[in-house]
């Protein structure tokens, strides 16, 4: 350490010795005559009286940098564009009339509720008047007879001074005693009179209405002073009137309580917290409060912590909902029920009321959370419906299929592998449809399903070929429109395939491998055609409903489940990293899911009810409108041999196969057919070359019949190589298929 000698400049050294710079400090609080003596001698300096000039030192390192130059952007204004200002005065405009009173649906439900609410409590208190309220009346009117009168007395001799004017005497205060009893005889004097005349004339009264009033009015009288003496005697803690409605637990939102949430949910800290960017304030039958998190936290941390929030909060989790906000990946949006609203039914279905409806549009299907319409449609998607046993699956998937039905240009195709009578009457409108998987009456439900899946195949293989050649004036960019749908000439409508419990379908031992194959490429290609599928099931796992089926469906709708790995398999992998978890649903929570792909949005569906009765009337009005428009089809008008088997192919097969024939096209075949069988193959000769091919191959391949190329001959005498079939498959599944009827 060098030691320096503030007391005046430093001694010169030697030039080898210079090894630091001494430099002189500054008195910073110094007169002139201190300076003038420290010069003169050494002068004892204080720390912190002093000051050192210090050269500025050169970095080598620092060349080109500036000290103390703003990192943050120039806060400049600009006037924001008109268009700009108008968007931030729609957010901040408020609407001029709730939602119940804009929404037809919420205006009906409210109309109904106080009809509902208001003769409810006209009856109860109209059954209590004679057998509750008149007895007390009656028991309390004494004690209030008592009451009036000793009122009456008090005021007539001026009790409300006696206190005084024994405070008087006890002050021996003579001049102020002899003036308030002077003043308490002139009132008693005076009310002595009014009540001596009031008593005359209500007496007077009395007897007149006795005497000569009719009985009614003499009754009303009666009644009338009996209940205003009972009023009066009614005591303060046993009210007269019992409460006709039980109120439920509600309380005012505040911000300490929300905060109180937060902490509890340890989504704060003690150096951060909360804010709110808007106010608390009622949303619906409940509370909508939006907050920013604290710098770090996010949307997911909130979804995580939904039982601590609710906890919190003192309600249940059933009455907290968090949605997402984009601005910010810390914002989050809350509404809280007053309660559980999941539990409310949604009521009936509006399609009781609608004479027809148009499928090519939006159809309502349920209520949220909040009581607002929710809307669904069919087109170009596939639908997978999940649920456990008894938690309204089928009745919500037949909900869509009636407002199908009451669109008589759409041709549906309806199987249920449960046998329930939940799709029996859709038989009076359905073009293909079928019950259960156990063959009666020598009618195969499963295999009417495959020939009904297969020949939809060759119609949807149609489908795309003929709107791609169908000219631009018809159609302009390739796709099904409304007209061509329902042009009779065309003949590509709507098609809706529903298939309840599907499950039942694909576990079948013989079929099953090809049911699965035709589902999966109708619901991955079919609706890009008009051709949309539904399926249902309460087994959604890799053995009863593999994910490669599961996979194609775009729409997915939960009910309740029984963990959130089976939610998750339902809408679809990581659906529960995004809040949505179906396995939450209580068993009260009947035909209310979780709807995710239909629209942008995913969210909770309350499903409109539609029972067996009501599903009767909308299918025989569905009836009466395919009937008027001509567009009855397929079972439902009486078109399809239901007696036939699935096996009667081999048959036809060989049937229309020379002797001589060891190899065959399956064009050739397939023209064979339909003038063999036109009413069950006339369809399948529509179809073009390649099509037809396909179409036999799938009603060939159950019985292990493989097409194969085969070489043959064009009318022309050209020689070509195209896919056929050998006889001699034929003859082996025939003589195998009667074997097996033959052990049976």
């Amino acid at each position: 350490m060098t030691e320096m000698n503030v007391s005046g400049p430093p001694a010169e050294a030697p030039e080898d010795e210079k090894n630091a710079a001494v430099l002189p400090f500054k008195l910073k609080k110094a007169s002139a005559t201190a300076v003038a003596e420290q010069s003169a001698g050494e002068a004892e300096v204080k720390p912190g009286e002093w000051e050192a000039d210090l050269p500025d030192t050169e970095d080598p390192e620092a060349e080109g940098l500036t000290e103390g130059e703003d990192v943050d952007p120039p806060k400049e204004v600009y006037p924001p564009s008109i268009s700009e200002w108008m968007q931030e005065r729609d957010k901040a405009r408020q609407p001029v009339f709730p939602d119940w009173v804009k929404l037809p649906d919420q205006r009906a439900a409210v109309r109904k509720w106080a009809v509902r609410h208001y003769s409810a409590m006209l009856g109860y208190h109209a059954w209590r008047l004679p057998c509750v309220y008149t007895p007390k009346l009656l028991a309390y009117s004494p004690r209030g007879a008592w009451r009036w009168s000793s009122a009456v007395g008090r005021w007539v001799f001026d009790t409300e001074g006696r206190a005084l004017r024994l405070a008087s005497v006890l002050d021996e205060d003579a001049a102020t005693y002899l003036k308030l009893s002077r003043q308490r005889d002139a009132r008693v004097r005076m009310r002595s009179i009014i009540a001596a005349v009031s008593s005359m004339v209500g007496l007077t009264l009395a007897l007149l209405l006795w005497v000569l009033a009719p009985t009614w009015l003499l009754a009303l009288s009666i009644a009338a002073l009996t209940t205003g003496f009972g009023l009066g005697g009614t005591p303060a803690d046993k009210p007269l009137i019992d409460r006709a409605k039980v109120t439920f637990r509600k309380r005012k939102l505040s911000s300490d309580i929300v905060i109180r949430a937060h902490e509890a949910a340890k989504l704060t800290s003690k150096d951060q917290t909360i804010a709110f960017p808007r106010p608390i304030g009622r949303d619906g039958d409940g509370w909508r409060v939006v907050v920013d998190l604290p710098f770090g936290k996010t949307f997911e941390d909130a979804l995580n912590a939904h039982n601590r929030l609710a906890s919190g909060m003192d309600i249940a989790p059933t009455q907290l909902f968090l949605d997402k906000d984009e601005t910010s990946a810390r914002r989050v949006s809350y509404w809280i029920a007053d309660r559980d609203p999941l539990a409310v039914p949604a009521g009936r279905t509006p399609l009781l009321g609608a004479t027809r409806v148009d499928f090519w549009k939006p159809f309502p299907w349920g209520v949220d959370e909040r009581g607002n319409p929710v809307m669904a449609t069919m087109l170009w998607l596939s639908l997978l419906v999940g649920a456990v046993p008894r938690q309204g699956k089928t009745f919500s998937a037949r909900t869509i299929a009636l407002a199908a039905a009451l669109d008589p240009h759409v041709r549906l195709i309806v199987f249920d592998g449960k046998a329930s009578p939940d799709w029996r009457g859709f038989k009076s409108v359905a073009h293909r449809i079928g019950f259960g998987i156990v063959p009666r009456d020598g009618f195969d439900p499963v295999e009417h399903l495959v020939n009904a899946l297969t020949e939809l195949k060759a119609d949807v293989e149609d489908r795309y070929h003929r709107l791609s050649e169908l000219p631009l004036h018809i159609c302009p960019e390739g796709k099904l429109t409304p007209e061509i749908s329902r042009d009779k000439k065309l003949n590509m409508p709507l098609t809706l395939v529903v298939v309840d419990e599907v499950q039942e379908y694909l576990q079948h031992p013989t079929h099953g491998k090809l049911i699965l194959e035709l589902l999966v490429y109708l619901a991955r290609v079919a609706p890009a055609v008009g051709v949309p599928v539904m399926l249902s099931t309460q087994k959604p796992d890799d053995t009863a409903c593999p994910s490669v089926l599961r996979d194609q469906h775009q729409a997915r709708f939960s009910l309740r489940v029984g963990s959130w790995q089976v939610s998750d398999v339902v809408l679809g992998a990581g659906s529960y990293s995004e809040g949505l978890d179906a396995s939450k649903l209580l068993k009260s929570h009947k035909g209310v899911g979780l709807l995710k792909g239909m629209s942008d949005e995913s969210g909770i569906v309350r499903t409109y009810l539609a029972d067996g009765r009501d599903a009767e009337k909308i299918l025989a009005r569905a009836r009466t409108l395919r009937e008027d428009e001509g567009t009855l089809s397929g079972d439902a008008a009486g078109e399809t041999n239901r007696t036939r088997s699935a096996d009667a192919i081999l048959d036809d097969t060989a049937a229309v196969l020379g002797r001589r024939e060891d190899k065959v096209w399956s064009e050739t075949i397939v023209d064979r057919l339909a003038e063999f069988a036109p009413d069950v193959y006339g369809e399948w000769a529509e179809l073009e070359g390649r099509a037809k091919a396909d179409q036999l191959a799938a009603a060939l391949k159950p019985y292990g019949i493989k097409t194969d190329q085969v070489w043959g001959k064009t009318e022309s005498g050209k020689g070509a190589n195209r896919r056929g079939i050998e006889r001699q498959h034929i003859i082996d599944a025939v003589t195998q298929r009667n074997k097996k009827r033959g052990d049976k």
